[in-house]
């Protein structure tokens, strides 16, 4: 398969889409000439033109809401928001319109629409544009939530997302733009809801998301030469969370570890922990579960305080370490 970079993959995924459904459209801010923000839309404006490559003002809740009200009458938006942090100007239509449509009209209305969110830190872009909301968005009943950590993920992932009757927020995280990976040609679909074990383990279990993929899988290489065996199972999709495949990765190795970006007041660490503990895999734990989150701080400018606010490789490995070794 050829190698292709995660915005690539993106890309692809919303320009085939496009070629096959004539209602699928992409709405934001600098989407058409200027390509996108982080350029995933490169070249699509000559392709589509300006009826399907809606440039708009600089408004997330018209961006949202105009996608809202496309998807309830039969077309199927594509919403980029520069960064995830404007999603909260877009809550309304996102969170009050969208997500309760469908549920309202008792299954008879559809609101097929994505809004694409690239998130997370790392970027130097402090603390404004550079937070992880999934939380906010898997507490609203009717939203889905996806974070792909590869770029074969993103681009499976997004398809079936543009395919889905009902709103899907499709997180992106601003560092795995340029990360390269494997990904076939033409079509292929991940479904949502269905989680990834991206490195098998014995030990204990990671359970993450997102750019804390690659970062446990780079620690779970690293420990695994010295006998340690780390699993790390990717979400993919946060809500729905594939509750199963947590279970059944913890009864197999008696240890968990969430690791997400996030703040951890009110993150999804805590979810994933709930599901444990009320289901028959607390009964195989054989230490404590933990939780690697991000600081209670908004992201700093600085690059030192900026690296220190989220987990980094070193604070994964020291904390499997400690789980492994009965520490706590």
């Amino acid at each position: 398969m050829p190698e292709i970079t995660y915005r690539e993959a993106i890309h692809d995924a919303m320009v085939e889409e496009m070629r096959r459904d004539e209602n699928v459209f992409l709405i934001g801010e600098d989407i058409g000439t200027y390509g996108g923000a982080f350029g995933v839309s490169a070249g699509m404006l000559a392709e589509f033109g300006p009826d399907r490559i809606r440039e708009t003002p600089i408004s997330e809740l018209a961006i949202v809401g105009a996608a809202a009200g496309a998807a309830m009458v039969g077309m199927k938006p594509i919403a980029e928001l520069m960064f995830m942090d404007f999603v909260l100007l877009a809550l309304e239509p996102l969170m009050n319109q969208a997500a309760k449509a469908r549920y309202m009209f008792g299954g008879k209305a559809t609101v097929p629409m994505v809004v694409r969110l690239p998130g997370g830190s790392g970027t130097g872009a402090a603390a404004q544009h550079s937070q992880s909301l999934e939380s906010i968005l898997m507490h609203i009943p009717g939203i889905k939530v996806v974070a792909p950590s590869t770029a074969y993920d993103a681009k499976g992932l997004l398809l079936s997302a543009i395919r889905d009757p009902n709103p899907v927020c499709f997180v992106e995280h601003k560092l795995l733009y340029k990360v390269k990976g494997e990904v076939p040609e033409g079509e292929y679909t991940i479904p949502l809801g269905v989680a990834d074990i991206k490195h098998v383990g014995s030990d204990i279990t990671v359970v993450t998301s997102g750019i804390m993929v690659q970062k446990s899988l780079a620690v779970a290489k690293k420990l695994s030469q010295e006998g340690i065996s780390v699993e790390v199972l990717d979400l993919r999709t946060l809500r729905p969370m594939d509750t199963q495949a947590i279970i059944n990765s913890v009864k197999k190795t008696g240890r968990l570890l969430v690791v997400h970006e996030a703040v951890q007041t009110g993150g999804w660490a805590g979810e994933v922990m709930a599901v444990v503990s009320s289901s028959e895999a607390f009964d195989y734990l054989d230490a404590p579960m933990r939780r690697l989150t991000g600081k209670d701080v908004p992201i700093p400018y600085n690059r030192f305080l900026e690296a220190a606010a989220v987990p980094q490789e070193d604070d994964i490995e020291a904390e499997i370490r400690a789980i492994v070794s009965n520490k706590y």
